[in-house]
């Protein structure tokens, strides 16, 4: 099919009603299995913080359209299986944003990120995946809690539960982007937290060296990376 002649926008990609059942499907399966929401709220995080990491960077506003785009697609593969939905994922965006007429150039770049922004087999390959790995992994939150008794919060549910703030703030003066958060210890320990999440950590360390910063883990106001 050839290019249409309007880009794809990130608001056409919202609004697309297949694309929307597919977030809430992936979603569904995932609260079946026992997993943090993924839904509309966090897909939404994503793009956005994504979109503002290229902007604050200086990225022109295509790449910057195109990681939101990308933010808003890259659990869509959740509607497949958990497993391997990174790749599920980027298949599916590929015959949807082609059957959309996006050009097979932007295409490439927006499948790239989804294809690489679960901790298993990620790499940052692009300025897009690596803004969308650190918007991703940096989405921590007491509301992305499904479960309501504490008593049979598993390791995952505390992590997110236990933190009050959280946010992830770019210095390009510093070049720097740091993930400060809040924790309430009496929920969850801070070691706890690095059981879970070193390993996303580190990806985000790769993802902000792509991007030509260093990132850095602050919690309860102790840097710890």
């Amino acid at each position: 099919m050839a290019a249409q002649t309007e880009p794809i926008t990130f608001d056409a990609i919202k609004h697309n009603e297949d694309i929307r059942e597919y977030i809430r499907r992936a979603d569904r399966n995932l609260a079946a299995m026992g997993y943090t929401k993924h839904a509309f709220g966090h897909v939404t995080k994503v793009a956005e913080g994504a979109a503002e990491i290229l902007s604050a960077l200086g990225y022109d506003e295509r790449t910057v359209e195109l990681a939101r785009i990308a933010g808003f697609l890259h659990d869509i593969g959740n509607a497949v299986n958990r497993s391997d939905h990174a790749q599920s994922g980027a298949l599916m965006a590929f015959q949807l944003l082609t059957g959309l007429g996006m050009p097979a150039k932007e295409v490439a770049y927006v499948v790239s990120a989804i294809g690489h922004h679960d901790e298993g087999t990620a790499f940052p390959v692009n300025a897009i995946a690596a803004a969308v790995i650190l918007a991703d992994k940096s989405d921590v939150r007491r509301s992305r809690v499904r479960n309501k008794d504490m008593a049979t919060f598993d390791i995952h549910d505390r992590v997110n539960y236990a933190v009050e703030k959280s946010s992830l703030v770019l210095s390009r003066s510093a070049g720097t982007i740091s993930l400060n958060l809040s924790i309430d210890t009496h929920i969850c320990a801070v070691m706890d937290y690095f059981e879970i999440f070193l390993t996303r950590m580190m990806l985000s360390k790769r993802a902000a060296e792509h991007l030509g910063l260093t990132f850095k883990l602050e919690i309860n106001g102790t840097q710890f990376l």
